[in-house]
């Protein structure tokens, strides 16, 4: 069975940010696994941490010269500086149980099986704001719906792209593509409409 490093959503309104990205992990010293920087293909660099769970697959199984699969959280404050916490490594054969019938199998090809792609994100949360002078818009999105209280549970991602001012507090489903340390809106659906906060205020 070919393992999803994706999930398909389990609830309409389920709220996150993952991506896959391919690259190799370079930890900032051997003391310190757990922070270092992703190196994609084209020699883009991006500030990453590793995850409890992910950084003993890291210990264990992981060879740091060569590329892999990340299972990706983003963060960013600004479309110029992404951040990723490392939350998996997706490899069908070491890590999964899938028949290794061949090393030479393409992942890139098992990947677009699954619908997917290198670089890909999945965002989905409430569209908090909308620049269209730089075209921008940014989502929040809650980790976990039952701690709404908890202030950390919540954070924002700025993404590069153009959305309705019509749009604002709905909660969109984007399919995002990482460019560098921008992450680029390819497509989005409206899941839920929602009232904006004035006429909230009106009612």
């Amino acid at each position: 069975m070919l393992k999803n490093p994706i999930p398909k959503v389990t609830n309409q309104l389920q709220q996150r940010a993952i991506g896959i990205i391919n690259g190799k992990y370079t930890p900032h010293g051997t003391e310190q696994l757990n922070k270092g920087f992703l190196i994609d293909n084209k020699g883009e660099k991006i500030e990453t941490v590793v995850l409890g769970k992910a950084l003993s697959l890291l210990k264990k199984h992981i060879d740091l010269k060569k590329s892999y699969y990340w299972i990706v959280y983003p963060k960013n404050k600004n479309t110029q500086n992404l951040h990723l916490q490392v939350a998996g490594i997706w490899d069908p054969y070491q890590l999964n149980d899938f028949p290794n019938d061949s090393a030479k199998t393409n992942f890139s090809k098992l990947l677009e099986e699954l619908d997917l792609k290198d670089n890909y994100f999945s965002v989905r949360g409430e569209l908090v704001f909308v620049n269209t002078q730089k075209k921008e818009i940014v989502i929040k999105i809650c980790s976990d719906l039952k701690s709404k209280k908890l202030k950390n549970k919540n954070f924002k991602l700025v993404i590069k792209g153009e959305l309705s001012l019509e749009l604002l507090h709905s909660f969109v489903s984007l399919d995002i593509n990482r460019d560098g340390n921008s992450l680029k809106l390819i497509n989005y659906e409206v899941i839920e409409k929602s009232l904006s906060k004035k006429t909230r205020m009106k009612a």
